[in-house]
């Protein structure tokens, strides 16, 4: 009934905003939260079709942040859109400038390209450049562009921009926002309980308890620590858009888990306690 954790066109989703509330609608969802890195350009879209469809949007946001120089996000719920737009700007122009440093490293390794334009506020990433890749006949499938050039480690990997986990949470609270670990079990640069208890020290407000990454012990620990810290849990499918599984695509099933709608009940009473 309840998915927290959605992309759209607008970051490395496949379908719009209106195709996703749309299928959501279709898959018994009730409550969908777009949570694009590092944009909010698919909110009008989203919540305009959410009326039709009958839907709660929930606005949100997925940071792409570092922690000890590996990748690791952080999902905002219901930040206040004026205060986070412009930190978001240079986000996004971050992003914009690491996909040109992945071009290149590809073009020197023999395989050039160029990325479409995609317009003012859509975020590129990985995806995209696998997709250009499957495209201009270097690899066959997304999968093999990450596993042998753009995952961790491998010849045209560029990191993030250096923009720490616990300033996105401070930035995500200033904005009055709830600031949730995205899969915490996907994460590699580091013990994931010491790496927890950090970023609750810099204000981590929950943890994304449900994620189709996550084992049922993994399940039961997030869930523990919620209880014993007093967090908010949310779940989601990560969803990117129908299509193979993949490192490239995340195609999880829509309402996979059928997380129930009180879950959206604890997130809203957080927001009530940053602003």
């Amino acid at each position: 009934m309840l998915e927290l954790h959605c992309h759209t066109t607008f970051s490395d989703g496949t379908l719009t905003p209106t195709e996703l509330v749309e299928t959501a609608a279709a898959a018994g969802v009730r409550a969908i939260a777009i949570t694009d890195h590092d944009t909010l350009s698919g909110w009008d879209e989203a919540i305009a079709a959410g009326k039709t469809y009958g839907l709660e949007i929930v606005p949100g946001v997925e940071l792409s942040t570092v922690w000890g120089d590996r990748s690791l996000h952080i999902l905002g719920f219901y930040p206040q859109r004026e205060q986070l737009m412009s930190p978001l700007t240079e986000r996004l122009e971050g992003r914009k400038r690491r996909a040109q440093r992945m071009l290149e490293a590809l073009a020197e390794l023999g395989y050039p390209l160029q990325l479409a334009d995609r317009g003012e506020g859509m975020a590129p990433g990985r995806p995209h450049i696998a997709s250009a890749m499957v495209a201009a006949g270097y690899v066959k499938t997304s999968q093999e562009a990450f596993d042998r050039f753009l995952g961790e480690g491998k010849p045209a990997y560029v990191g993030y921009e250096k923009f720490s986990a616990i300033e996105g949470i401070q930035l995500l609270r200033e904005c009055g926002a709830v600031p949730v670990w995205a899969h915490p079990y996907l994460f590699q640069g580091g013990k994931v309980e010491t790496t927890f208890h950090a970023l609750l020290d810099a204000g981590l407000m929950g943890l994304e308890v449900y994620h189709p990454s996550h084992s049922p012990t993994q399940t039961k620990q997030l869930k523990a620590w919620c209880e014993q810290h007093q967090l908010v849990m949310t779940g989601g499918s990560d969803y990117h858009g129908p299509g193979p599984a993949g490192k490239g695509n995340h195609a999880n099933q829509l309402n996979g888990f059928r997380i129930p709608l009180s879950l959206l009940d604890g997130l809203k009473a957080a927001v009530a306690t940053v602003r």
